[in-house]
């Protein structure tokens, strides 16, 4: 049954809104300047060193290793790793090894590309499209075992999710019709990738229940069956969506294929405050530990046959936030991120990023971070939850880039920071990080620098992090 928002005003009076709910990382203060800046003792591994290679710096202790480098590793066809590394999935292997998926943000045709995803026979969505998803092999030791092509012929694959039965559901960033951009298949949809099994993952299909849009990030409750769903897009901002199964249906292994394309009910949420008022827009806030109550409403055509998802609802009936993006299950919900919101793209404060959590069995979301113009990171973009406390994120702002973790109590600390300039000396640039994971043991982080597409895994000593 929904959460009303008498329902919501009652219980804010009781508990107070600015109360993390049970289910959620920890209580978190409302105070403005929740969020300290880096190097607080006790907090994260201390500062990092420079990296004589131009790599990578880490904190004293740790160490990386490179796994796959594009165009110069190669697959297990011969042919050279593609480019753009983003979003990644960690499984447990034969032998305890790892097994990676990641996804391969490529947009437009394959001919804009040096290192597309190989058009490997059977797995091919659009023969037109650059991208997809490899899976990547890793030894316990930590060594490289190997390297395959699990879909190809997809568009900007940037972010997905695991499953809760052991597969990797990856989104496509891009909603191109066929004949847009020189594509010949219908683009904007999520796919599931078996890292097991490599026939499954022949004759690709979207899930076309899971509608189609630019889609960012997805995770799977593993109670409900529920999908929750995140849209990267402006002009008017993306939506939070949920997919609700239809009736008897268990999700698992193939089962997704086959779905009818209005299967279940895909619907966007709608936020209201303590007070029980509407919520157009995530920006509205601006403290820590603010809690909206979520109602949902039903997309009308979710192909966007007539019009894109997030345009067809009427004023006032969803929220909004800017640049939806990189989504983790863990702590019984939901972990997603608001990338950033600035002057004049969104109706409300100007803000460099923010951490949701969405509670399913409370029907709450909470801000758990916001970064500001006094922190020292911006754009945050994938997110993973630690085996050590909190979240380690990725970012993709101005600037340097870094992979930084985020406590329980909102604070943020560096974790690592990208030194391959792909710029020049007068006017360096350096890419964004993508897709951290932890191995299925917790004693190796993987993430990638996406340009030009370098996997990495780093080692140290990991500790749990405070909570406050």
């Amino acid at each position: 049954m929904p959460l009303s928002r008498r329902d919501f005003v009652q219980h804010s009076a009781v508990t107070g809104a600015g109360v993390a709910l049970a289910g959620s990382v920890g209580v978190l203060t409302t105070a403005p300047g929740a969020i300290a800046a880096p190097g607080r003792r006790g907090l994260g591994y201390g500062p990092l060193l420079p990296d004589p290679d131009g790599i990578l710096a880490l904190p004293e202790g740790f160490s990386y290793r490179i796994i796959t480098h594009a165009g110069r590793t190669t697959l297990d066809s011969g042919e050279p790793t593609p480019s753009n590394h983003d979003a990644t999935g960690a499984f447990e292997g034969p032998r305890r090894s790892d097994l990676l998926v990641v996804n391969h943000e490529l947009k437009g045709p394959r001919a804009d590309w040096e290192h597309p995803v190989p058009l490997t026979e059977g797995l091919v969505y659009d023969p037109a499209a650059a991208g997809g998803c490899t899976v990547v092999e890793i030894s316990h030791g930590g060594e490289y075992v190997a390297e395959w092509v699990a879909i190809a012929g997809t568009s900007t694959n940037c972010a997905g999710g695991t499953t809760p039965w052991g597969t990797w559901l990856t989104c496509e960033e891009n909603s191109d019709r066929a004949g847009e951009n020189g594509m010949t298949r219908d683009h904007g949809y999520v796919f599931e990738v078996d890292p097991y099994d490599r026939t499954a993952c022949r004759d690709p299909r979207p899930v076309k229940a899971l509608g189609r849009f630019d889609h960012e990030a997805v995770v799977v409750d593993p109670k409900q069956g529920y999908f929750y769903l995140t849209e990267d897009d402006k002009n008017p901002n993306g939506l939070f969506y949920r997919w609700v199964p239809p009736h008897g249906f268990r999700p698992g292994r193939g089962t997704l294929r086959t779905l009818a394309e209005e299967a279940g009910t895909l619907q966007a949420a709608r936020c209201f405050d303590s007070g029980g008022r509407y919520v157009d827009d995530l920006s509205r806030a601006t403290v820590t530990g603010t809690v909206y109550g979520v109602d949902w409403a039903t997309v009308p055509d979710r192909d966007a046959r007539e019009a894109p998802l997030r345009e067809q609802f009427p004023a006032g009936t969803v929220t909004r936030g800017q640049k939806l993006e990189g989504m983790w299950w863990g702590d019984g919900g939901a972990y997603f991120v608001c990338s950033y919101a600035r002057d004049g793209q969104s109706p409300g404060a100007p803000h460099d990023g923010q951490v949701w959590f969405y509670n399913p069995r409370r029907r709450t979301m909470t801000l758990k971070v916001i970064l500001g113009a006094e922190d020292t990171f911006d754009g945050p973009d994938n997110i993973t939850v630690s085996p050590y406390g909190g979240l380690i994120i990725a970012e993709d702002g101005d600037g340097l880039q870094h992979l930084f973790g985020a406590t329980d109590g909102g604070r943020t600390y560096e974790l690592a920071r990208n030194e391959l300039n792909i710029g020049t000396a007068e006017a360096p640039g350096y890419s964004e990080f993508t897709g951290p994971v932890f191995s299925t043991d917790g004693r190796t982080l993987y993430a990638s620098i996406q340009e030009p597409g370098i996997l990495l895994a780093i080692t140290g000593p990991w500790r749990h992090q405070p909570r406050a």
